[in-house]
């Protein structure tokens, strides 16, 4: 059968495709060694002191309200809220939890952790606020500005449910908080599967490790994020009235990031110190995973538009992989392919040695797969769901449920 134009360019359309993969993937493994020494960098000890980031802060330790919004009786939640009442700190805590339903079953796991402290005679104070007033379309906002009504010192640390802290966790938080320029502390988070026995658990904490983290972390050494996370905003109240409370952004999706940005109009910066909390990876089936990240990405997504689209160099295994499924499998497209799943296993044992994860020693060649496709599947995406009600986000990242005022 004669050779055809058409399928003359065919042939080059499919090479073409498969070199422009293969570069890209190229790009990604050099990015992929570029995250790992800036994990190195990032982590490297500090005046030779002890843990993540070094030596342990022994400077003042101004009284400070913790606020604990809550929703349910999420897994490990009882020792979560107890690391906070057993902080290696020297100055006056009150811990606010609050849940938004009188019929929550988080009420009975605050009730009884504050029987066990007025049992034990412990100094820190923990409240409980049971309050269903609604004030925006963001609900953890909302029962945060239902706790503020109680809270009693100057310093703020607001904290999501699902994280765990270490006993120096105030310490490092209230010494970088107090650090000349500093308007707000956030900080660094791994994923913590509640089983570690969990594959899809597992995942999802390699999604945060793995992927989340080392994207900030160059970020930060090259000046171009500019993060703040729900796994830690501490702030003074002073500041917090400054950027117009937490009512100003109850209905902003990225609240945490728009809490920051507000902080950085004031010519303050936000301090990331060099320590990493856990983060409740409680997936148990690929739709949940799924569902997480994709409301995570198109969060992400609405935040940073291009830089969010550039970020796909970072999946340097699937575009190695794309690469030599359009090369043929070619020995060039193998080697490239080789060489990005030996990057990748590189950046993985970095940062898992200093986040102090133990995991086997073999690159996780499922999650950066499962993560480019999440990473497409995001651009289609214009709906989120949290918390069981869905939400379509507006191009200024505000939040509209469903159904009302334009949102269905």
């Amino acid at each position: 059968m004669p050779f055809s134009s058409t399928d003359a360019l065919g042939t080059l359309l499919t090479d073409a495709l498969g070199w422009g993969f293969g570069a890209m993937s190229v790009v990604g493994m050099l990015y992929t060694l570029a995250a790992a020494d800036s994990a190195r960098r990032f982590f490297a000890p500090r005046g030779g002191g002890k843990g993540e980031g070094g030596e342990r802060p022994g400077g003042p330790a101004p009284a400070v309200t913790v606020l604990r919004p809550l929703h349910g009786a999420e897994p490990g939640l009882a020792a979560r809220l107890r690391a906070l009442t057993t902080q290696e700190y020297a100055g006056p805590v009150q811990v606010v939890c609050g849940v938004q339903a009188h019929d929550d079953p988080a009420i009975a796991i605050v009730k009884d952790l504050i029987a066990e402290l007025e049992a034990a005679g412990s100094p820190v104070r923990l409240d409980l606020v049971v309050d269903t007033t609604r004030h925006g379309a963001n609900a953890k906002i909302s029962n945060v500005i239902n706790l503020m009504a109680i809270a009693r010192h100057e310093v703020l640390v607001l904290a999501d449910s699902d994280i765990a802290v270490g006993p120096d966790y105030l310490a490092r938080v209230v010494d970088a908080l107090s650090r000349p320029g500093v308007g707000l502390v956030t900080c660094l988070y791994r994923g913590d599967p509640v089983d570690a026995g969990s594959f899809w658990q597992d995942q999802a904490a390699r999604a945060v490790d793995h992927h989340f983290l080392p994207n900030v972390l160059v970020g930060l050494r090259l000046g171009l994020a500019k993060p703040c996370f729900g796994s830690t905003i501490a702030l003074t109240d002073e500041t917090l009235g400054r950027i117009g409370g937490f009512a100003a952004f109850r209905d902003i999706l990225a609240d945490d990031h728009a809490m920051g940005m507000a902080v950085r109009a004031l010519g303050l910066a936000v301090a990331v110190p060099p320590f990493v909390v856990g983060h409740l990876a409680p997936e148990s089936s690929l739709g949940a995973v799924l569902t997480h990240e994709l409301r995570w990405a198109r969060t992400i997504r609405g935040l940073d538009p291009g830089g969010y689209a550039g970020s796909i160099v970072t999946h340097s295994v699937p575009l190695a992989l794309i690469g030599a499924i359009f090369a043929g499998w070619h020995a060039w497209s193998l080697l490239l392919l080789g060489l990005a799943v030996a990057a990748r296993l590189v950046l993985q044992v970095t940062i898992d040695a200093r986040i102090t994860r133990s995991r086997p020693r073999w690159p996780g060649l499922i999650r950066d797969v499962l993560s480019f496709l999440v990473f497409v599947a995001s651009f289609g995406i214009r709906r989120v769901s949290w918390r069981g009600q869905r939400f379509s986000v507006k191009s200024d990242g505000t939040m509209v449920p469903v159904g009302e005022n334009g949102g269905s």
